[in-house]
């Protein structure tokens, strides 16, 4: 998920960086919840598909 998150990311501005929007926000803290529910079926798969992870997609 930290690829998912970094994503989000722009380029830093007096080295902290700021999040792209408000929207994009929301649908990463969706894929935190959707990924903290299902985490025994994501543990299920990754048994067979090491280090698999739903896709996180940045439609904005």
């Amino acid at each position: 998920m930290y690829i998912a998150y970094s994503a989000l990311r722009t380029k830093p501005k007096k080295g902290k960086p700021d999040l792209l929007s408000k929207e994009l926000t929301q649908r990463y803290q969706g894929y935190q919840n959707a990924c903290t529910k299902y985490k025994a079926e994501i543990a299920e798969i990754q048994k067979y598909i090491p280090g698999w992870l739903p896709p996180f997609e940045l439609k904005a």
